[in-house]
């Protein structure tokens, strides 16, 4: 069976995440985003990296975010959230995650991610085992721009 590459859910703008203007917060795309690649991740791969870390004494950790706020995302709007991993190594994931309108026109946010496999026992980076080095080569998504300003500036202008 052929696993997506490109994940996508949809979710709603709820007014505890929103500022006086009824705009989503900036600090609360962060957990839009992240939440939403969870559940993804979990629907479309089967992994729970909660349960994995668990099962394994193993997970990722953010080691950074880079974050393009493009139009403002407002109370009570749905939005799509779409996913993917652009590049793995044998210790890193790199995922970029968009958000848009509900009927994908509009594009609000972008997102790119740095994860670190870590050992959560040992509290040191950690090398993926096999079988997840096998999910992230079936996955993989990898995207042109290497560079994020080049990215966002490409996806501004690319019809979404």
């Amino acid at each position: 069976m052929e696993l997506p590459k490109l994940l996508e859910s949809t979710t709603k703008i709820r007014f505890q995440d929103c500022d006086p203007f009824n705009h989503l917060n900036n600090a609360a795309y962060f957990n839009y985003l992240i939440n939403a690649r969870e559940d993804q991740i979990i629907s479309n791969y089967d992994l729970d990296i909660y349960k994995h870390g668990n099962e394994t004494g193993k997970s990722w950790v953010v080691s950074s975010h880079q974050i393009a706020y493009i139009k403002p995302a407002v109370l009570m709007e749905t939005v799509t959230i779409q996913s993917q991993l652009i590049s793995y190594s044998d210790k890193r994931l790199h995922v970029e995650i968009r958000m848009l309108n509900e009927s994908k026109t509009e594009l609000k946010a972008v997102m790119w991610s740095s994860f670190v496999y870590f050992n959560l026992l040992q509290l040191s980076s950690e090398k993926h085992t096999e079988d997840l080095l096998e999910l992230f080569r079936k996955v993989v998504l990898p995207v042109k721009q290497t560079n994020f300003e080049k990215r966002v500036k490409n996806l501004r202008f690319e019809k979404v």
